[in-house]
C-alpha cells in the first residue's frame, strides 16, 4: 500500500488509522511517501504510528513522481501487487480482500478500483467506474454525486481508473513504466488506464470494496487552479492518445463543461464545510 503525503498530516494520520484496521482482516504493509513536505509531516506521522514505514523525498516530485518513488521501494520490499492510495481517504475494513481476490485471481485483470464515495456525505457516491472519450476529451466518473444503490454494484470492467485508489501488480507496473510524470497532477490516472488497455488488459471495478475520499483535500480554496490544472493535463492527454481533432473539440466544447466542473467543486467544497 503506497500512500503519497504532501503537507497533509492529519489526513495522513486519518488515513494509516483506517489502514491498520484493515490489515487485521487482510495483512499488507503500508509505505508512507513524504513528497518534500514543508511543514513537518513526516516527523508528525512517525509520532503517531511509529512503525510506519516512510519514504522521505527531498522535493515534490508531484503525484507521479511520488507513487513511481513509491513502487520502486515497494518493489525492493518484495511486494508482487501494490495498492496506490490517496491520503485524503479512509477504508472499509474489508477493503483489501476483493480487490487483492480479482488481482490474484483473474489473469486479464490489469488493475482493480473500489467504490468510493465522498467523506462529507458518505451514501453518496465520487467514484463507481470512469468513462473516458478520446474523441471530445470528455472524462468522467461514472456514480458521480449519485446516491449508492444496485446500479452502482455491479463489479465489471471500467473504462479507466482512478488514481485515488488503485490496486495493481508489480510485473504491471513495471511494464508500464510506471505514471507519466510530465502531467504534474490531473490524468496520470487515465493516461495510465489507456497504457493499460492498449496491453490488452482490463481495469475491473469491484463495489465491494468501499473507500471514502475527502474530495480536493489537496487544492483547498483554490477552484481555479484546480480547474487550469486538469484542463491543461486533459489537452496533454489527448494530444498523447486522441486524434488530430480531439484537442480543438475538447477547447470547442470546453466553456459547456467548465460550468458544471465549477459547481461540483463548490458543491464538494459546501460538503466539506457542512461536515465540520
Amino acid at each position: 500500500m503506497v500512500v503519497l503525503n504532501w503537507n497533509g498530516a492529519d489526513d495522513t494520520i486519518r488515513c494509516l488509522h483506517s489502514l491498520d484496521a484493515a490489515a487485521l482482516e487482510t495483512p499488507f504493509r503500508v509505505l508512507v511517501v513524504d513528497n518534500g513536505s514543508s511543514d513537518g509531516s513526516a516527523g508528525r506521522i512517525r509520532r503517531e504510528h511509529p512503525d510506519a514505514e516512510i519514504l522521505e523525498l527531498p522535493s515534490n516530485l508531484g503525484y507521479g513522481g511520488g507513487n513511481n518513488a513509491g513502487f520502486r521501494r515497494a518493489e525492493e520490499m518484495g511486494a508482487d501487487e501494490v495498492l496506490f492510495l490517496n491520503n485524503d481517504t479512509v477504508v472499509d475494513s474489508g477493503f483489501a480482500l476483493p480487490l487483492l481476490t480479482v488481482l490474484r485471481g483473474e489473469g486479464g485483470a490489469g488493475a482493480v478500483v473500489p467504490k468510493i464515495f465522498y467523506m462529507a456525505n458518505p451514501s453518496l457516491i465520487w467514484y463507481a467506474g470512469g468513462e473516458v472519450s478520446l474523441r471530445s476529451g470528455l472524462v468522467r466518473h461514472v456514480g458521480l454525486r449519485r446516491h449508492d444503490g444496485p446500479r452502482f454494484s455491479r463489479p465489471g470492467t471500467t473504462g479507466y481508473a482512478t488514481g485515488c485508489c488503485v490496486g495493481l501488480r508489480v510485473g504491471v507496473v513495471r511494464a508500464l513504466g510506471g505514471f507519466d510524470e510530465a502531467f504534474g497532477m490531473y490524468a496520470e490516472d487515465v493516461d495510465l488506464s489507456l497504457r493499460l488497455r492498449a496491453m490488452g488488459l482490463r481495469i475491473v471495478f469491484v463495489p465491494s470494496s468501499m473507500v471514502w475520499h475527502r474530495v480536493s483535500g489537496a487544492f483547498e480554496g483554490r477552484l481555479l487552479r484546480k480547474l487550469w490544472l486538469r484542463t491543461a493535463s486533459t489537452v496533454r492527454l489527448l494530444q498523447k492518445h486522441g486524434t488530430p481533432f480531439s484537442v480543438p473539440l475538447f477547447l470547442l466544447l470546453l466553456p459547456l463543461r467548465l460550468v458544471p466542473a465549477a459547481a461540483g467543486m463548490f458543491f464538494s467544497r459546501l460538503r466539506r464545510e457542512e461536515s465540520v
